[in-house]
């Protein structure tokens, strides 16, 4: 991989890079046609990154379509396809991580110990192979990008990071490959997490700025729908992840839910 990143870019094209966990849907497909138009050559990785699941998470089932992914991603051009084993990524006896102190405790990392110095160390290791001048990710995981747009800028890396705007379903579910786990009512009762941040939205609208009130009435919306289980709802600055006492205009407002068996996240940033 890393001489056919070199070979695509000894010719001064731009390399854009796409890192995902595969079962791509329509939302990691925007991420695919921005690095085409923005890229001379994109390359687009899949690896189900053992290092951020915790011990009682959803590795083992984590959906899992090399073939229908790949056949995805020839037909919207992309060049370069990246598919390594877990003991490539991680060789026998590897101790090194990337851990981003101070970030990868906010939000998912609360509930999600070591998460995000799982993201942070795969991503770093696939920038070190691929060498990408650009490289997409989704606001959807918005503290995820944070935390990378932070390793970038302190490791002094010269990988331009780029987010993209969420992509969502019809009625206003964020896609996500955990969408698969859910039923039919499961999916029905999964659009709360997007009604309360449209609440959210109307409330800071109508000039409601205080993040602690804010935060309340997306909990009214939650208590409208018992079957999901609130994890999150915070408003914090998108930049670094802190916590704001007051909403100014760009802040995230990041939920975290449990829909039966399956967590889901969204986010909005307030405008």
């Amino acid at each position: 991989m890393r001489k056919a990143c070199v070979a695509a870019k000894s010719a001064g094209n731009t390399l854009g890079f796409v890192p995902t966990m595969g079962a791509l849907h329509e939302g990691h497909i925007s991420l695919v046609r921005a690095a085409k138009k923005q890229c001379d050559v994109v390359a687009v990785s899949i690896f189900v990154n053992p290092a951020q699941f915790g011990p009682n998470e959803d590795l083992a089932k984590y959906p899992r379509r090399l073939e229908e992914d790949s056949k995805m991603l020839l037909a919207e051009g992309v060049d370069l396809l990246f598919t390594p084993s877990s003991e490539e990524m991680y060789p026998a006896g590897a101790t090194t991580f990337v851990d981003v102190d101070g970030m990868s405790e906010r939000l998912c990392g609360k509930s999600r110990p070591g998460h995000f110095r799982g993201v942070a160390t795969v991503v770093n290791k696939l920038f070190n192979i691929i060498q990408p001048d650009v490289a997409f990710f989704g606001q959807k995981d918005a503290a995820q990008c944070a935390v990378i747009k932070r390793m970038v800028r302190d490791l002094d890396m010269t990988v331009k990071i780029k987010v993209c705007p969420v992509v969502r379903e019809p009625d206003g579910l964020a896609m996500s490959s955990r969408n698969a786990y859910l039923s039919p009512l499961e999916r029905n009762n999964a659009l709360v997490l997007s009604r309360a941040l449209q609440e959210i939205q109307r409330h800071y609208q109508n000039g409601e700025h205080e993040s602690a009130k804010l935060i309340n009435e997306a909990r009214k919306t939650f208590a409208t729908q018992p079957a999901v289980q609130l994890e999150y709802v915070e408003v914090v600055d998108a930049e670094s992840l802190d916590p704001l006492q007051t909403a100014d205009p760009g802040a995230l407002v990041a939920i975290a839910a449990r829909v039966g068996g399956t967590r889901l996240i969204d986010n909005i940033l307030l405008n």
